[in-house]
């Protein structure tokens, strides 16, 4: 059955199902609390406001969050920090939730709870994903990465609607304690595959005589590894350009049914709520099909290093074609291309990029990259937004225009990072 979706070996199969169950769980876990923060922080007053300033704040915060981890990850075995982790944040939900039942201090709880779920959901997906890396030596890696992202694609599709279904039984401040209770499942799973797997565990890269330190410096000392943050930040980067770019021809659509008079000013919202619905249908789908169906085929016959320029291409393509036809039709089909691969075969080999480096940089660096360069990457785009549309004034030309440019550094960051992995790969 799992040969579906990838090769497994003999002897593989029970560790990997339950890794793919566990962020799987995770992916429902954040599902299952994310509502608590639209209920937060849009309860208080200019809380629509403080929303597109929590971006900056999370990047700023991660600045202390990630040396912090990293100083647990040098004093730690891998289950205890992982399992360690987990249950801290589990136990900060409960406080959570007991906060929100007192209403004094539930009115000021929207940006403290904000602030604590953009950290918490990315450092989670880069730990469970460091946890993974440093179980499984390259080859399995290159097989079973696969198996694991189909994990946490269903769970995120899963997890959205399962949530939409506890809400309306247990209420929103309630779906803390249900998130705490997945996290200690997540827990309990990593301790079982540890204790599975340490009877052969994967043995790490030998660490070379820099790589000590925290995780922000393992980054700056290690050319291959600034390669790696500068492409987490350009490819999110490019992402929300093209977020922005489609939510402008989304607006501009329905404006335009309005004047035209096929379209009741009332029902712009239901307009707007239906096409980013088919959107996001269309992506889920081509997301869960691409990740169970080709990205294990495609490394295996193209190789990492070639299934590693798909997705800037599909980005180059659709920024071009937004480029030279800013309608809904072009940039709607591109996005879902783009999504999509970026959900499934992205996800997948970015975290591949792991598999050569020592477990310092695993546990470490990785946080750093996947956290706060990636943040990075929301906080440009948020900056060229204000630049270009609010001071400037341009249209969706300029972003897929700039757009076009940062995919090209991208291509040449590409190469880079491959030649880099193959280094280390045969080192």
């Amino acid at each position: 059955m799992l040969g579906v979706v990838t090769r497994v070996e003999p002897g593989e199969g029970v560790s990997a199902l339950l890794m793919t169950l566990n962020v799987l769980t995770l992916m429902t876990a954040y599902s299952a609390i994310k509502p608590v923060r639209e209920g937060l922080i849009l309860a208080m007053a200019s809380g629509a406001e403080y929303k597109a300033y929590m971006g900056g704040a999370i990047a700023v915060a991660l600045l202390f969050a990630v040396p912090a981890y990293a100083r647990f990850a040098d004093r730690l075995p891998r289950n205890r920090l992982v399992v360690g982790v987990t249950l801290f944040f589990a136990a900060n939900l409960v406080l959570f939730w007991a906060g929100s039942t007192v209403e004094a201090v539930r009115a000021r709880l929207g940006l403290v709870y904000y602030l604590w779920l953009g950290i918490f959901n990315m450092m989670v997906v880069a730990q469970f994903w460091a946890f993974a890396n440093d179980l499984y030596r390259a080859e399995q890696g290159k097989r079973l990465f696969a198996l694991l992202g189909v994990g946490q694609t269903l769970g995120a599709v899963l997890g959205a609607g399962l949530s939409v279904w506890l809400l309306a039984r247990v209420g929103v401040f309630n779906m803390l304690l249900v998130g705490a209770g997945l996290l200690g499942v997540t827990a309990t799973l990593t301790q079982v595959v540890h204790a599975r797997e340490q009877r052969s565990p994967a043995p790490p890269r030998a660490a070379d005589p820099g790589d000590h330190g925290g995780a922000f410096e393992l980054v700056l000392k290690s050319g291959y590894l600034r390669h790696v943050a500068a492409f987490a930040l350009l490819f999110t980067f490019v992402n929300s350009n093209g977020e922005y770019v489609l939510g402008r021809l989304v607006k501009a659509a329905a404006e335009h049914a309005v004047q035209a008079g096929t379209l009741s000013p009332d029902a712009v919202k239901e307009w707007v709520g239906d096409a980013y619905s088919r959107f996001y249908l269309y992506t889920n789908v081509a997301t869960v099909t691409i990740q169970a169906l080709v990205v294990s085929r495609l490394v295996r016959v193209w190789g990492f290093e070639r299934a590693f320029y798909v997705l800037p291409m599909i980005a180059l393509f659709d920024a071009l074609g937004a480029a030279a036809l800013p309608v809904l039709a072009v940039v709607f089909v591109g996005k879902v291309a783009e999504n999509a691969t970026d959900y499934s075969l992205n996800n997948t080999l970015r975290n591949m990029l792991w598999l050569p480096t020592t477990r310092e940089m695993k546990y470490k660096a990785k946080q750093a990259v996947d956290t706060f360069f990636v943040r990075m990457g929301d906080v440009s785009s948020a900056l060229v937004v204000f630049l270009l549309a609010s001071q400037l004034e341009l249209g969706v030309r300029a972003f897929s225009l700039v757009n076009v440019g940062l995919v090209v550094v991208w291509l040449v960051l590409a190469r880079r990072i491959v030649a880099g992995y193959v280094r280390l790969s045969a080192g």
